[in-house]
């Protein structure tokens, strides 16, 4: 747990844990002593002994009370500096590790898995620590009033301590398991929620409500077996407590019939043994807690122990111009997820300046993984990407893409207002008229006029359209002026008079210098790429056919057999 610096820092509730602990361990001593000293009719010592165990209590009261807030303090720091640690460190992390986790997933180990491991500094290991403490100062007055009874009362702590050893295991295995299943039912309801459209139209509430229903249950197995687990520990704390009692009373009664013992240090005995038991008591219930937490924390300090991608955070070159010329020589790749399916192989492409270069091909052949690439979302297997002859590697990754312009085929947008969405990532500052602009570039203004608040308007899936949505993520793309411009099937959700004049835009795009932008298409709709400088078909993983559309019309080949079939379907 290499992150746990970066979140401890609870020295204020060491000292109010400490003190309420050794005020604590005087109170049966004065106390045993007030009776006895009432007793025998000494007046003096009985006042005296009453005042140290009131100004005990008291202080002991008072530092409980600073204890407790110093906890709850401690907790919100933790919770709060946890999270962002995990959360800084999550999106810094490769793309993989979004393929392989789940997003249901990492959001519970943002929320309650968080909440959960705050216990194992904020609160568990103080509590243990004081009453390890009372335990030990317990422990050494119950040697010195008679060290035989001391002896029986250890050997009964030891067989309590080996208990608890297992039972702390059990616990820490338990809350791994009811953290996981937890993740999993919270995945499945996050999915379903987020697909109730479809769930609605197939008719499957029935069908998810049994897959929730699924997890649930096995929650609710672990939860039992816990429940077990602890009613068992319960049972035998309480007899090794009542055996104490019993031990005590016992050695404790023959010593005073032989003149060993007075009924006064017996009775000081078994206030500390009644003070040493509880502290293993509460020792035992916190440790399972404490189990519990580490048992959740495992998953989260491993997520938050991941180094940053290097890419992401080091810098890198900075050209004085970005010209916009791209070279994929040689390049191979794979999805880990896949790794035994090459989703491009041995790729050759010269995406020129200034330029328009279309990517078609059938679905799975690769064309989308072209941009994953050049956005740096993956590194490739093998080959090198260039970028105005320099490695994409060693240019630096946020300066390279503060020029590249993204639209894809659903494209995201963010629950704030219109204009906050078309502003979203742009590196310079913006005015509204330049918000306005980009969006009647997009052809996104008069509908974005006839929403609610215009574009004061709050974003939501059943507001707007799919072809609203790429609108709307066009104008982004268009606000930040690039000189590289992906769309991958950014135009597959608008109707044919709106797909006409956003073709028209982007074809002839052209940035703030007026030169025409680089721009790289990805299109199922073989009509908007007609007009593009050069056409690459793709065919499982590879360039099969490179040229313009009506070069590649007169090769026969697989792009003249996709532009009949497309033709023979809309007729």
């Amino acid at each position: 747990m290499k992150s746990l610096h970066k979140i401890v820092s609870l020295e204020p509730s060491a000292l109010p844990s400490l003190t309420n602990a050794l005020s604590e361990l005087g109170i049966p001593h004065f106390l045993t002593a007030s009776i006895f000293s009432a007793q025998s009719g000494k007046n003096m010592v009985f006042y005296r002994n009453a005042k140290i165990v009131l100004s005990l209590c008291l202080l002991s009261g008072i530092c409980s009370g600073l204890r407790s807030c110093c906890f709850g303090l401690a907790n919100m720091i933790l919770v709060k500096r946890m999270r962002e640690t995990l959360y800084s460190t999550l999106l810094f992390q490769d793309m993989t590790l979004f393929d392989e986790e789940t997003v249901g997933d990492l959001t519970n180990r943002l929320s309650s898995d968080c909440q959960q491991v705050s216990r194992v500094i904020g609160n568990d290991l103080n509590v243990i620590c004081r009453n390890v403490v009372q335990g030990i100062g317990a422990l050494i007055a119950l040697f010195m009033i008679s060290w035989p009874l001391a002896i029986s009362t250890v050997v009964i702590c030891a067989c309590l301590a080996i208990m608890l050893f297992f039972y702390g295991r059990f616990q820490k295995w338990v809350a791994k398991l009811i953290q996981d299943f937890g993740a999993r039912a919270n995945e499945v309801s996050q999915e379903t929620f987020s697909l109730i459209r479809t769930v609605r139209i197939y008719g499957t509430e029935k069908q998810e409500i049994e897959r929730y229903r699924t997890w649930l249950e096995r929650l609710w197995d672990i939860s039992l077996r816990q429940s077990v687990g602890y009613g068992f520990w319960s049972l035998t704390y309480n007899c090794f407590y009542h055996s104490t009692k019993i031990v005590a009373v016992l050695i404790g009664g023959v010593s005073i019939l032989r003149g060993d013992l007075t009924a006064e240090l017996l009775t000081k005995f078994l206030a500390y043994a009644e003070w040493l038991i509880f502290s293993a008591w509460s020792i035992g219930d916190n440790w399972s807690s404490l189990m519990q937490s580490i048992g959740a924390s495992e998953k989260v300090f491993q997520l938050m122990d991941l180094l940053p991608r290097k890419k992401l955070i080091s810098g890198g070159r900075q050209l004085q111009e970005l010209t916009g010329h791209i070279e994929f020589v040689n390049v191979s790749f794979h999805y880990p997820s896949r790794w035994k399916f090459p989703a491009v192989e041995r790729i050759h492409l010269s995406i020129q300046p200034n330029k328009v270069l279309a990517i078609v091909g059938r679905s799975g052949s690769g064309k989308s993984t072209i941009a994953n690439l050049l956005l740096r979302l993956y590194e490739p297997t093998n080959g090198a990407i260039l970028v105005d002859g320099i490695p994409i590697e060693d240019l630096d990754i946020r300066w390279l893409r503060g020029r590249i312009g993204f639209v894809s085929q659903e494209p995201p947008l963010f629950r704030m207002d219109v204009t906050s969405n078309i502003r979203y990532g742009c590196t310079r500052e913006t005015t509204q008229e330049e918000v306005e602009w980009a969006a009647k570039q997009a052809f996104a203004h008069e509908f974005i006029l006839s929403l609610p608040n215009g574009y004061s308007t709050l974003v939501d899936n059943a507001l707007l359209s799919g072809g609203q949505k790429q609108r709307i993520a066009i104008a982004r793309a268009i606000l930040r002026d690039p000189t590289i411009l992906i769309l991958d099937e950014a135009t597959s959700a608008l109707d044919a008079e709106s797909e006409h004049y956003v073709k028209e835009l982007l074809l002839s795009d052209r940035n703030a210098s007026g030169e025409r932008r680089t721009v790289v298409i990805i299109a199922h709709r073989l009509s908007t790429i007609q007009a593009a400088d050069t056409i690459v078909v793709m065919d499982s993983g590879r360039v099969v056919e490179v040229g313009s559309h009506k070069e590649l019309m007169l090769k026969d080949g697989l792009y003249a057999t996709l532009v009949r079939r497309q033709t023979d379907a809309i007729d």
